[in-house]
């Protein structure tokens, strides 16, 4: 090739003569088919780089792998007879409607036949389910078991006219002895029914000729009161549970303590909890926990422990009594005259007596009412609503005027339940008992006032003086009180009764 003459630029003018000589296939390889598309945006070698990177991304995808499962050849050919036992035994048989488990495949000599030889008795045991109406879930239990209406329902009638069936507990456990069926296909006859319906009875009905029968059976059973104390810490529940006491009584506890104070304020974490309930134990061996007898509360002082409650479940009602609760004197309201302003009893009379909190002896110008923590308080006449809040000493405090120069006053409430200018009527409530203000405890502290003057609210035209129980009674109950305070916390406990539970039914 001769060199390029004087004066000549050397570009791309010779390659481009070189290049028409070529053939048609060699000039398109020597093409620049991937040029840079940051550069002649637009242009014919733009196009054409264009064009080569869509037919590269076409290449690519045409040759995408395929992701479908790919299918191992059997280890060893399986046949009919195999295929079906496999399907038999594997759990796919439910979507091929064959039954599924570890089931064999049926023989091809097996043979349908019309009907198979059953157990002449049949032994089950099942328990009482929760439901809203217990002897329709006694007699269902008997009818799932597989016994018949009528013997269902008969021997419900036995146990029914024995133990009310309200008292018999979910979970109580029946023992069944199902003969055999009147016909193919009937439900079973019942031959025996045993439960234990109390802790000290159990009830056995068995078959005598056609009919059923039923038959008590006594157990011996020991009371014996169960003392358990402690130190109340951050809880009390949980204190008197990891102490022995069972949740049934520990909630019968705080629900005496309830009526007297407020167990969120006037308990603290250093007081000592006293509680003996019944423990009942059944020569079987069963055992349950009884009712509760006492509740105490000590407080430590400087010369020891002083007792700030001392509850005992007393009287026809079952409810709980203190010895100062029993001897003071109750008043209620005969003939015409203002209503009593809360459902309880006069623990203070109204005139000079000695304050406990202040530590002297002043005029008190009201009667106090003990009553249960959050007792709703009642309006004793109708009136307009003078005064609502929070008064001094009184703690949360309500005024009403009644017309005619005649007021009445309600302090140390727990909440006030009206507002000042509302107008109330006789046996509305105001508020609730609490404890607030210069107290020692839930109560109401009522008064009455005429012309601006405090009166004494229990004029013999309000209300009249009753005695609760005679001295006589009085002394049954602290010689009660005594025996049970001289018991020896946890003695039942130690002998090895370790856990207080609910009767294990059998």
């Amino acid at each position: 090739m001769p060199a390029p003459r004087a004066g000549s630029t050397t570009g791309p003018v010779w390659p481009a003569r070189i290049s028409a000589r070529l053939p048609g296939w060699t000039r398109a390889l020597a093409a620049d088919l991937a040029p840079d598309l940051a550069e002649d945006i637009g242009s014919r070698r733009w196009c054409r780089g264009m064009v080569t990177l869509l037919a590269l991304i076409g290449l690519a995808l045409a040759f995408w792998p395929d992701l479908s499962a790919l299918e191992a050849a059997p280890a060893s050919r399986i046949d009919a007879a195999a295929a079906r036992e496999l399907r038999a035994q594997g759990l796919s048989g439910a979507r091929a409607a064959v039954p599924s488990g570890p089931a064999l495949a049926p023989h091809p000599a097996l043979r349908r036949v019309a009907s198979v030889a059953e157990r002449p008795e049949i032994a089950r045991t099942t328990e009482l389910p929760a439901g809203d109406s217990p002897g329709d879930s006694l007699g269902r239990l008997f009818q799932r078991a597989g016994v018949s209406a009528s013997d269902a329902a008969r021997a419900t009638d036995l146990i029914a006219a024995t133990v009310p069936l309200a008292r018999l507990a979910p979970g109580t456990r029946v023992d069944l002895v199902l003969g055999p069926r009147p016909a193919p296909g009937q439900p079973r006859r019942l031959e025996r029914a045993a439960l234990r319906a109390r802790i000290d009875l159990a009830l056995t009905v068995s078959r005598a000729g056609a009919g059923l029968v039923l038959e008590r059976q006594p157990i011996p059973v020991d009371t014996t009161p169960l003392r358990i104390r402690g130190v109340v810490g951050s809880s009390l529940y949980r204190s008197a549970r990891a102490a022995g006491a069972p949740p049934s009584a520990i909630q019968e506890y705080l629900a005496a303590l309830d009526s007297h104070l407020s167990l969120e304020g006037d308990i603290a974490a250093e007081d000592r909890f006293d509680l003996v309930f019944a423990y009942r134990q059944a020569a079987t061996g069963e055992s349950e926990a009884g009712e509760l007898l006492y509740a105490g509360l000590e407080r430590a002082g400087p010369q020891g422990p002083r007792p700030v409650l001392e509850l005992l479940r007393w009287g026809r009602d079952g409810g709980f009594y203190s010895a100062e609760s029993l001897s003071r004197p109750s008043y209620v309201q005969t003939g015409p005259g203002l209503m009593m302003p809360v459902n309880g009893h006069v623990t203070s009379l109204y005139g000079q007596r000695f304050h406990p909190i202040l530590g002297y002896t002043r005029m008190h110008a009201g009667v106090d009412f003990g009553a249960a923590w959050g007792a709703p308080i009642m309006a004793t006449a109708e009136g307009v609503v003078s005064y609502a809040g929070f008064h001094g000493g009184h703690g949360n405090y309500v005024r009403l005027e009644h017309g005619g120069g005649l007021g009445t006053g309600y302090g140390h409430m727990s909440r006030i339940a009206v507002a000042p200018g509302q107008r109330v009527r006789a046996g509305d409530v105001i508020g609730f008992v609490g404890s607030t203000g210069l107290s020692t405890g839930p109560h109401l502290h009522y008064e009455m006032y005429r012309n601006g003057q405090t009166v004494d609210p229990l004029g013999m035209r309000f209300a009249a003086v009753t005695r609760q129980v005679d001295p006589r009674e009085l002394g049954a109950f602290r010689a009660r009180l005594a025996q049970l305070k001289a018991l020896q916390p946890g003695a039942l406990l130690a002998a090895g009764a370790r856990t207080v539970s609910r009767l294990a039914l059998r």
